[in-house]
């Protein structure tokens, strides 16, 4: 039910549109994942060792900010193809 959805989809609007769309959706699915996966391993690396903590925060934040700049750019992409 699902395939024929999206192949209607595909039929309507091109297969560049719906392409664009799924890619742009699994880049902010795939950002919001590994920025989770950043901060919780953040978060435990602080609870084991406080005194390293800022450290641990500033690399995070740079680590956090690499995600978002390459989703940023899938995005941008994708938007390129519509």
């Amino acid at each position: 039910m699902l395939l024929s959805i999206l192949l209607q989809a595909a039929a309507g609007a091109g297969l560049a549109k719906l392409g664009a769309g799924i890619g742009a959706g699994l880049a902010a699915i795939g950002a919001g994942i590994g920025i989770g996966k950043i901060g919780g391993s953040a978060m435990e690396g602080i609870a084991r060792q406080p005194e390293a903590g800022s450290d641990i925060r500033m690399n995070m934040i740079i680590a956090a900010a690499l995600v978002d700049a390459v989703a940023l750019f899938a995005i941008v992409v994708c938007g390129f193809i519509l």
